[in-house]
């Protein structure tokens, strides 16, 4: 029996990598320049996205290069 809450998905940084197009370097300076969501500690050698954080930042970044 599975029960997911929506939205609480977590993304470990590959999946972000793929999703995204990103680098790990780009990832964590943007995180560092507040340009992209910042990553939940999960234990002390594991991080990772909710879900919605990063389709959430995906279709700001659509909707802003559709404005020009």
């Amino acid at each position: 029996m599975q029960n997911q809450t929506p939205g609480l998905h977590m993304l470990r940084l590959p999946e972000v990598m793929k999703l995204t197009g990103l680098s790990r370097s780009t990832l964590y300076a943007l995180v560092q320049r507040g340009q992209f969501p910042r990553q939940i500690q999960l234990g002390a050698r594991s991080v990772a996205w909710l879900s919605s954080d990063i389709e959430a930042w995906i279709a700001a970044r659509i909707a802003q290069s559709k404005q020009g």
